[in-house]
């Protein structure tokens, strides 16, 4: 048996089958965390061997995990390691983040060993009864949005498994499952595919098959722009949840499902996370910036798409995407995915928004006001896509020439915090000259970046001492003037959002 199973014709069409299996359907899934059991160690190290040979820059991706004998030879010692070595692969593979993803086993790690993202084993090692159930639970643990795992028979164990599973008492035959994937994911695949179909069965994305990168990419954003419209907020959540499902139910039954079958999951999946990324609903609740938005198009297209009238989602991963620059702002004008374009603008004026919250505060309060304005009028129908879209740029432009106006007056980002909290009132600058205010602005600036290593944040002493000093030098600038009193609450929480800000840096 195992002159045959350890030939190195068959072991080099074995790998070659597992890693384009692997990299087209498991490799993005959950973790992509893959267990491959191998029939013997020599056969361990010839598969690991071939792996690297196809895949060299993988030495951290792909590892052997099985026991050391001193009959070994001398190339084997410092792939196994001793003791010490395995338990820190044991470490890495149960890290979800670590680049360990593959683990080469014969024996170990197929009983109590437990790594719930795990969902993807192939076995090319015959296995019976318990030792056959044991080695499958170790990708039927619950992790997230899993189903269930995936084994791929290279050896024939599928018969050895109807029998293990009907040594099991009921109980355990429920807890395992149907292992029958025609009879079970199958069918449910071919159900969701329907109902996806059913949610964009207005948009036409037929253009997606068959066609260029650049029509396959546009359809996508156009499928994407579709379910941005302000009156599919409910199917716009379905959907995100259907396809996931759709996703779910292909990792089960890839193997059965038709190629025409799997290339429209496909168009379901890419529109999925391009929208999830969009409405920063992946990673946790982790906000990705657009450039991370592109890498994660990038892994599911592996292609470029061309500008021309919409927005290039899929160019270079390390583009930056700025308000400040004017070109940029002119091609979200343009773009013809206008439900795209609005939610594009509005992600880019919250972050900067954001920004502006942890450093000014009046501009924070400014910029919100308005973004929240537009955003509700245009959400009660009261403004086209159209005029949204020209209001964020207005907003967008308003930004922008704030930044210009501190470095017009010769302060710094801080400074002009500051500026802005002495200048909120609009009556101020009739009391005062403004090389006056700029003048108090710097000193005020000066004064709490010398007392910047006091901990405002745990002593409500510095605190009190930090509002006496304002107030004495405003004070002696006569600042504010006679009846306008609330103007100095506004300079006060400017200066302690500026010392939580530095403190918490």
């Amino acid at each position: 048996m195992e002159a045959i199973l350890g030939h190195d014709d068959t072991i080099k069409s074995l790998v070659d089958d597992i890693l384009d299996h692997y990299e087209s359907y498991r490799e993005n899934l959950l973790t992509g965390k893959a267990m491959i059991v191998a029939y013997s160690r020599a056969i361990a190290m010839k598969i690991y061997k071939r792996i690297l040979e196809i895949r060299p820059g993988w030495e951290e991706k792909v590892a052997v995990v099985m026991t050391a004998s001193n009959k070994d030879p001398e190339e084997w010692h410092g792939i196994i390691g001793n003791k010490r070595h395995k338990e820190e692969l044991a470490t890495k593979f149960k890290d979800n983040d670590s680049p360990l993803k593959i683990a080469i086993v014969v024996d170990m790690w197929l009983t109590g060993f437990d790594v719930p993202s795990l969902a993807t084993m192939y076995v090319y090692k015959p296995m019976m009864g318990y030792n056959l159930m044991q080695a499958i639970a170790r990708v039927n643990r619950v992790f997230r949005d899993k189903e269930g795992g995936l084994v791929v028979d290279y050896v024939g164990i599928a018969g050895a498994l109807k029998q293990a599973m009907n040594d099991y008492t009921v109980r355990d035959k429920k807890n395992y499952g149907n292992t029958d994937i025609a009879k079970v994911a199958y069918p449910k695949f071919q159900e969701k595919l329907q109902v996806c179909r059913d949610l964009l069965h207005e948009y036409d994305y037929s253009a997606f098959f068959g066609g260029n990168e650049l029509t396959a990419g546009r359809t996508i954003t156009g499928a994407v722009n579709f379910l941005m419209d302000r009156k599919r907020e409910k199917d716009r959540e379905s959907y995100t949840k259907e396809a996931l499902l759709l996703k779910q139910a292909l990792s089960l039954c890839s193997s059965i499902a038709e190629e025409d079958e799997r290339e429209e999951a496909a168009f379901f999946e890419a529109v999925r996370v391009l929208l999830m990324r969009i409405l920063n609903q992946g990673g946790g609740g982790k906000k990705l910036s657009l450039p991370e938005i592109n890498a994660k198009i990038n892994e599911l297209l592996k292609q470029s798409i061309k500008s021309d009238g919409v927005i290039n989602l899929f160019s270079d991963k390390e583009q930056d995407f700025s308000l400040f620059d004017p070109k940029f702002l002119e091609e979200i004008s343009r773009m013809k995915e206008k439900n795209l374009a609005v939610e594009l603008l509005k992600r880019l004026i919250a972050e900067q928004v954001h920004i502006y919250k942890r450093t000014n505060l009046v501009k924070s309060e400014k910029f919100s006001e308005i973004m929240q304005s537009a955003m509700n009028r245009y959400l009660n129908g009261m403004l086209t896509n159209e005029e949204v879209i020209q209001e964020m740029l207005n907003l967008a432009k308003q930004i922008r020439e704030a930044q210009k106006a501190g470095e017009d007056l010769g302060l710094t980002a801080d400074e002009l915090a500051f500026y802005d909290a002495l200048t909120k009132p609009q009556a101020i600058k009739d009391f005062y000259e403004n090389e006056e205010l700029i003048a108090i602005t710097k000193e005020l600036a000066d004064t709490l970046r010398r007392s910047r290593t006091v901990d405002w944040q745990k002593r409500e002493g510095a605190r009190a001492r930090m509002r006496m000093m304002i107030r004495k030098l405003l004070k002696a600038h006569r600042y504010p003037p006679e009846g306008m009193d609330d103007a100095v609450t506004t300079v006060m929480q400017q200066c302690e959002l500026w010392a939580d800000n530095i403190m918490s840096l």
